[in-house]
């Protein structure tokens, strides 16, 4: 495969014309696996590490390469290993917070033109939880499409009831499939075009590695037999680029438990569309929607025409991403002031 078989365009071209050195190779990151990494060219699929120079220079984990980055790479050993230099720019992107108590950003893919939220229609369907991806993609600039998976556990009812709970909040695009039965396969497999990357998200046990599994036509990714309520268990462990026979690229992820947001309120006014319309109609421009008299928001709750839940999760998420970007803030703030300690130190020993 060529670079632009693998997603390279004329953005990607742009940043190489002004940053590519000499003796240096384009690589795309195909597959991340506990700080292990895969990168695909031309020349095919080798193991690659960062430099050591390139591992002191980054500020955040955020900025190692990630599955979907493009890098800058010089073979050795006649081309069955590389070093990686240095990280394209990226063009989109997935992030979440860290899990537990450290803020920092945790890449999750890059360079990825739609991702596919994916639901169980089981147990797993939670609107408050699809308001989290949602914003995550557009956080990144990523389209997001909403996949409904395991349709023969419901009714048709059912069904229609869970895609107006998604379409009273978001106007994209949902899929309905089914990976026992191939509903809705060929509609999910026309949505796949040639050099555009994709990426499954979704909680551990919604059938994702299942979906891959029925595009590709054979077994390749392990799963695992459903539980007693019908869901799956978790098993895909890394990240990874998947080249389907169309030419698109899919990416699997693992399962998610946390999806922590950090300062994204780009997100969030992509993500809540409706109630970003409705705050332009309350009486104060610096409105929190909370207690202010002449909330539009609070007002379209009490007549009905947004559901409380959807506010109140607006109100959460929101606060949860203003309260975790000014820790982020203040930690890089007290990061750098320790760095300039530990340079002012060592200037002085060697004076």
């Amino acid at each position: 495969m060529n670079l632009y078989e693998l997603g390279f365009d004329k953005w990607f071209e742009a940043h190489a014309a002004e940053l590519l050195l000499e003796n240096r190779g384009i690589a795309r990151i195909s597959a991340v696996d506990r700080g292990s990494y895969l990168i695909r060219s031309e020349t095919g699929e080798v193991p690659a590490a960062p430099t050591g120079a390139l591992s002191y220079q980054i500020e955040s984990p955020a900025d190692l390469p990630c599955v979907g980055d493009w890098v800058w790479v010089q073979y050795y050993d006649n081309d069955t290993a590389a070093v990686i230099h240095g990280v394209f720019p990226r063009k989109t992107f997935l992030r979440r917070k860290t899990a537990g108590a450290n803020v920092d950003f945790q890449m999750i893919a890059a360079n990825i033109d739609a991702a596919f939220i994916v639901q169980a229609c089981h147990f797993d369907f939670n609107p408050n939880r699809l308001d989290r991806y949602l914003v995550m993609a557009a956080d990144g600039g990523v389209e997001p499409i909403v996949m409904l998976t395991k349709i023969d556990l419901i009714s048709q009812d059912e069904l229609m009831q869970k895609v107006a709970i998604i379409n009273s909040a978001y106007k994209g695009r949902v899929l309905a499939v089914s990976s026992l039965t191939g509903s809705g396969f060929d509609e999910f497999q026309q949505t796949l075009c040639p050099r555009r990357t994709y990426c499954l998200l979704g909680s551990s046990g919604v059938g994702k590695t299942t979906l891959i599994n029925r595009l590709i036509g054979r077994e390749t990714f392990d799963t695992r037999p459903v539980s007693d309520t019908g869901e799956g268990t978790h098993t895909t462990s890394r990240r990874q680029i998947i080249v389907l026979r169309q030419g698109a690229m899919l990416i699997d992820t693992p399962g998610m438990r946390e999806l922590g947001l950090v300062g994204a309120d780009d997100g969030m006014n992509a993500g809540f569309e409706d109630i970003v319309r409705l705050s332009a109609k309350c009486r104060y421009a610096d409105c929190s929607h909370g207690h202010e008299p002449g909330c539009a928001v609070r007002a379209a709750v009490d007549r009905g025409e947004l559901s409380k839940d959807r506010h109140l999760n607006y109100l959460k998420l929101r606060k949860e991403s203003e309260y975790y970007e000014m820790s982020y803030i203040d930690r890089r703030k007290k990061d750098k002031t320790f760095g300039r300690f530990v340079k002012s130190f060592k200037k002085q020993i060697r004076e």
